[in-house]
């Protein structure tokens, strides 16, 4: 069974309440993988999972703490959160370059897997940033220069497309998304699902390496509940984790 690392999938909201003459501030924090985490787990996969906070100081510097998973994903965390820890934006330390390292690493044979999100990829007011960094070139996918979120709220369906290991015993046509990125396929890359008219999963070799992008989201609010409670959402994530793990071709 595979050893994931999960970097992202976490947010805090502050909210304003003005009645009338009055006003007062709250604030939440919520995560987002718990379906993708208790998926994975369900087939006996185990997941470290570093939410935004966490990733942003503790995320490996070094291909040696890399090398301890077998794949590693990014979901809803921006670059800056992974280039700008408290100790280089506060304090003006050095620190290596983590998205140069984890590119290397994936070119010297480790595994990556980016799920989509309003900070993945370009996302919102193309704020995640990825098309300008180490990893657009190691990702099965090329990115649009701006926001490249298209939203779908009527739903669009996703459809399978290739006999793949990681899309094996899937039906061909999938419950549908609420939202995704435009991406396109690199050359050389498999399209192994679709949204629309673009692609949904995309697989490739880099290096020695594998890669994968979800165009979607692992969970709301562009996975409905009817994907999350899709009876191919297990396997369809445990199958793509097996094949970058190579636990299966």
């Amino acid at each position: 069974m595979a050893k994931v690392l999960l970097a992202g999938e976490s947010w805090s909201t502050t909210s304003i309440h003005t009645k009338g003459f009055d006003s007062f501030v709250t604030s939440a924090y919520a995560e987002g993988a718990d379906d993708f985490i208790a998926a994975l787990k369900s087939a006996g996969n185990s997941v470290e999972f570093q939410p935004n906070h966490v990733a942003a100081e503790r995320f490996p510097t070094t291909a040696e703490e890399l090398s301890q998973y077998d794949v590693v994903v990014l979901s809803d965390i921006g670059a800056n959160t992974l280039l700008l820890p408290n100790g280089v934006f506060a304090k003006g330390e050095r620190i290596p370059h983590r998205l140069e390292v984890l590119a290397q690493w994936v070119r010297d044979g480790g595994s990556l897997l980016m799920v989509g999100g309003y900070l993945s990829f370009q996302g919102i007011e193309a704020k995640a940033n990825y098309r300008n960094t180490a990893l657009a070139s190691v990702l099965p996918v090329e990115m649009e220069i701006g926001d490249d979120r298209e939203e779908t709220p009527q739903g669009v369906e996703a459809t399978s497309l290739d006999n793949h290991a990681a899309t094996a015993g899937l039906p061909t046509s999938w419950p549908e998304v609420l939202g995704h990125h435009r991406l396109v396929a690199r050359d050389g890359a498999q399209t192994l699902a679709t949204v629309g008219a673009f692609p949904l999963l995309v697989v490739d070799a880099e290096g020695a390496g594998r890669v994968a992008a979800f165009a979607s989201d692992m969970g709301p609010h562009w996975l409905p509940t009817e994907f999350l409670e899709w009876d191919g959402f297990a396997p369809m994530w445990n199958q793509l984790i097996s094949w970058l793990a190579r636990e299966s071709d």
